[in-house]
């Protein structure tokens, strides 16, 4: 009894030091996302200029470069990219807020836990 008792009052005084690395381990993995996302963004904006320029190759391999109809593809192409672009930093936006949110549902069941136990 008396150890469980000491061991209880070792884990109660080191939670504030778990709770700390948790909140810089939440910002960390925020400044993560953001760099992922960044590099993501990068990524696809290469590959979509890489399509582009493809399309425009094959335009004008076709000798259709200056055509109504290769001009509506290359910005139907361009439409569809940013349209890619914008649904997925939306996902993004989303899936990180849904995780802060957990986390600060996380942060507030341990913030009532201590007061419950106290």
């Amino acid at each position: 009894m008396k150890k469980t008792v000491m061991v209880l009052s070792a884990l109660l005084l080191a939670s504030p030091v778990f709770a700390a690395t948790t909140h810089a381990t939440d910002e960390t993995v925020a400044t993560a996302h953001e760099g992922a996302n960044t590099a993501k963004e990068k990524l696809h904006q290469a590959q979509d200029k890489g399509d582009e320029l493809k399309l425009k190759s094959e335009h004008a391999a076709e000798g259709k470069s200056d055509t109504l109809s290769s001009k509506v593809s290359e910005g139907s192409q361009k439409a569809w990219d940013k349209t890619k672009e914008g649904t997925e930093k939306g996902w993004d936006a989303t899936k990180e807020g849904a995780e802060k949110g957990w986390n600060a549902t996380k942060d507030g069941a341990e913030t009532l836990k201590k007061k419950v136990s106290e």
